[in-house]
């Protein structure tokens, strides 16, 4: 281990062991992963809610439900999660009403069970990374943890070949060492609070889809009495 007057951050980095700078290396790759993610899920959310609340309007202002399934059919791609939930199950209610049967729980079951396949999809969609973020979280501070240690001992090791040991000869070896836990820190802080912020925001979202599946089959029931 060589000493340095040197303590500027990108001097402790390139001076510092080579697993220690494979270990910093892999938690900037975490963090950047988890800022693309971060970006990109919180896009996803606030265009959640706008067509969400934009589907909503269309759907409780009364107009024909067949004609908002056509519509909605026309563009699912743009219509929102909400809206392909409701065509789902619009779907299938015109291809049973369109059959023999006339008992109203046969001719709800299949919308049911359509709009609930759906929802978990759509459930799935907003869902995604989540996990990468909970996991990141986690990890890395351990992972930093991990350079740290192996740092400090590599600096320890580094002191019993010399003749004299100093403050100045073993702080340059314990800072670059402790980079790695801030680098760690840095890469877990908002990941954690990203992940728990999405999770209330989609959690709010699903409920407003539980509330409109058991509001709409309401309103197919009533439909076919």
């Amino acid at each position: 281990m060589q000493a340095t007057n040197d303590m500027s951050l990108l001097s402790l980095i390139s001076h510092a062991s080579v697993p220690v700078q494979l270990i910093m290396l892999m938690l900037l790759g975490i963090s950047i992963m988890s800022w693309t993610y971060i970006f990109a899920k919180r896009l996803a959310i606030k265009r959640a809610h706008a067509q969400t609340r934009r589907f909503e309007d269309d759907f409780w202002s009364g107009g024909d439900l067949s004609m908002l399934q056509q519509a909605v059919a026309s563009r699912r791609d743009e219509q929102g999660a909400l809206a392909r939930i409701f065509d789902a199950g619009m779907t299938e209610f015109l291809k049973a009403r369109r059959g023999t049967s006339t008992d109203a729980t046969a001719l709800l079951d299949g919308p049911r069970r359509a709009m609930r396949a759906a929802y978990q999809r759509e459930m799935d969609a907003l869902e995604s990374h989540l996990n990468f973020l909970a996991s990141a979280g986690s990890v890395s501070p351990y992972i930093g943890l991990l350079g740290t240690v192996w740092g400090i001992m590599h600096a320890f090791i580094g002191l019993s070949n010399m003749q004299q040991a100093t403050l100045a000869s073993v702080a340059p070896g314990i800072a670059e060492a402790l980079i790695a836990t801030a680098i760690g820190l840095f890469a877990a802080i908002p990941a954690v609070v990203a992940y728990n912020r999405f999770t209330n925001d989609i959690d709010r979202i699903s409920i407003r889809f539980d509330s409109f599946v058991d509001e709409f089959l309401n309103i197919l029931q009533r439909q076919v009495r």
